[in-house]
């Protein structure tokens, strides 16, 4: 065992409890720690954050509608009724296999019996120039934070005459049309024609400007046609310019440049098209899948080392079509909750059983009134029963009462008045650049 290291049981000098590590406390560590709380076993939580978020609903508090309390709580009061579980805040920056030992920058290895990797997913630049240096990414708190002071800045400016041209401070930018593309262009659209639009009331709001860009034929790739269909009308209705086909190939502080010659001014530009594994998959040996994702089991584990398992966006594994399982936050919850079951079933001497992911639908909302929603066996919904059974969903997901009330008072408010109350710049000015701020991971790395 390596000097300094934390004892686990199973290892010279460990207590006779098994010792989890749980790297992550996203939808697939929560739930998996859940299930372990239950177990005979002794769990340590570790993240870069000291909570857990509802990413979902990371473009509402880019576009002032919720804070960013209403969509996170404290890990450490996600777990302090369970005497088995103990929270680390720190980043994961090592995986020893054979040691048994998970490293964290700037404290002491922790040694494990079984280790859950659940770090998530981080953001993929493809290479473009001037991604990384000019788009706002959409995957942390702070990340929402920073577009939302971005966002308000730019037409603080342009109200006292300050900078850029008045056009191009007024317009946005989305690359990439999947379902955070399309929710924040319908919600951006809703924040500028009538939030800004009243308090700015010396600006033109109509020269207002979104662009979404989609380098396929189509919006929402793995929704139905009908549904992609209604998500194209519907943005189009609100006045969103949408291209499709269309390649970027550089960004810079001024606009955008694309494949066929064309330039487009604009003060913000926002990178929703491409993940990748977190970081934390370099360390683990082996083949890789989609985004360098680690390649796992049947059953989750890593191959070679049946005591690790890897789950969410962190796994590359085939779905019953033999296509790879979606970047969903249902399957990251069933991995979750799946590896926790096989940590139980190891413990009692069993054979670990197949992961089997059941498709409970997907969703996405493009503005007031306004969602699309695939369910299983064929079901679509689109309009005011898509965006209700939306609403209900994120509730239902969202985890503590005083963030579902809080959530559900927000949104009725919002509805009636569409004040959109949100509206604070926390940084001003300069600190609203994209780069430089925060990791672009979602869990750790």
């Amino acid at each position: 065992m390596a000097q300094g290291a934390t004892p686990g049981p199973g290892l010279e000098g460990s207590r006779p409890r098994p010792q989890v590590v749980v790297v992550g406390s996203g939808f697939g560590g929560l739930n998996c720690v859940r299930q372990l709380a239950r177990q005979a076993v002794d769990v340590t939580v570790v993240d870069r954050d000291n909570y857990h978020g509802f990413w979902p609903l990371l473009y509402q508090v880019a576009t002032g509608g919720l804070g960013p309390e209403d969509i996170a709580r404290p890990a450490r009061a996600l777990y302090s009724d369970r005497a088995n579980v103990t929270c680390r805040m720190g980043t994961v920056n090592r995986v020893d296999l054979d040691q048994h030992l998970v490293g964290i920058e700037g404290q002491a290895d922790l040694a494990y019996d079984y280790l859950v990797l659940a770090a998530g997913s981080s953001t993929a630049d493809f290479g473009i120039p001037g991604v990384a240096e000019h788009c706002f990414p959409l995957k942390t708190l702070p990340d929402a934070v920073r577009l939302r002071n971005h966002l308000l800045t730019t037409w603080e400016e342009a109200d006292a005459g300050l900078g850029r041209d008045h056009d191009a401070a007024l317009t946005v930018v989305l690359i990439g049309g999947g379902p955070t593309g399309v929710e924040l262009a319908g919600a951006i659209c809703e924040l500028m024609s009538v939030n800004l639009a009243r308090d700015y009331r010396h600006l033109d709001a109509t020269r207002a400007r979104i662009v979404l860009v989609e380098m396929t034929e189509h919006l929402l790739s793995g929704f139905a046609p009908r549904l992609q269909r209604n998500a194209l009308r519907t943005l189009q209705q609100k006045g969103v310019e949408v291209r499709f086909g269309t390649k970027l190939v550089s960004a810079s502080a001024t606009g955008v440049r694309f494949a066929d010659g064309s330039d487009v001014e604009a003060a913000t530009i926002i990178w929703t098209a491409g993940v990748a594994a977190n970081p934390l998959a370099d360390q683990i040996m082996g083949r890789k899948g989609r985004g360098g994702a680690v390649a796992v089991e049947h059953d989750l584990s890593i191959p070679g080392h049946p005591e690790v398992f890897v789950i969410g966006d962190l796994a590359s594994r085939s779905g019953k079509d033999g296509q790879p399982l979606p970047q969903v936050a249902q399957v990251a919850i069933q991995g979750g909750r799946h590896a926790a079951r096989q940590v139980a079933r190891l413990q009692r001497g069993e054979l670990t059983k197949p992961f089997a992911y059941h498709d409970h639908g997907t969703m996405a909302t493009i503005g007031r009134r306004d969602a699309v929603a695939q369910l299983p066996g064929g079901i679509t919904m689109t309009g005011t029963f898509g965006w209700l059974a939306w609403l209900g969903v994120h509730l239902v997901f969202l985890v503590g009462f005083r963030n579902r009330a809080v959530v559900l008072v927000s949104w009725a408010y919002n509805y009636l008045t569409w004040d959109r109350s949100a509206r604070l710049i926390l940084e001003w000015p300069s600190h609203t650049s994209p780069a430089g701020v925060s990791p672009p991971s979602e869990g750790l790395g």
